[in-house]
């Protein structure tokens, strides 16, 4: 039996969908609590391990963050964020968590 998973490019498919407008915020959350909260989803296969990490943070931040907290230019950091490698991990981590988001 195979096991659910999400790949980068259903993620970036769920993003550009929220960026041009086919998706609202609900929508990108409930997308995040469907395929990111089940435990035996495996996030990211064949990625590298910056990449699935990346994965992980975006789709929590996502799943968690309350709804008017998103900003648009959100999406653009965590673009940048998944296509991050070891040499920027941090600083893409760090722009997306605290740019992404309102306080």
């Amino acid at each position: 039996m195979s096991r659910p998973f999400v790949t980068k490019a259903q993620l970036i498919t769920e993003l550009n969908a929220w960026d041009a407008g086919k998706i609202s915020a609900e929508q990108l959350q409930d997308w995040m609590v469907t395929y990111y909260d089940p435990p035996e989803v495996e996030i990211g296969p064949g990625e590298t391990e910056w990449v699935q990490e990346a994965m992980n943070i975006i789709m929590n931040e996502y799943e968690l963050a309350k709804i008017p907290k998103f900003k648009k230019e959100g999406y653009i950091f965590a673009l940048a964020f998944l296509e991050c490698d070891e040499s920027n991990f941090y600083q893409a981590k760090h722009r997306f968590v605290h740019d992404g988001f309102s306080d």
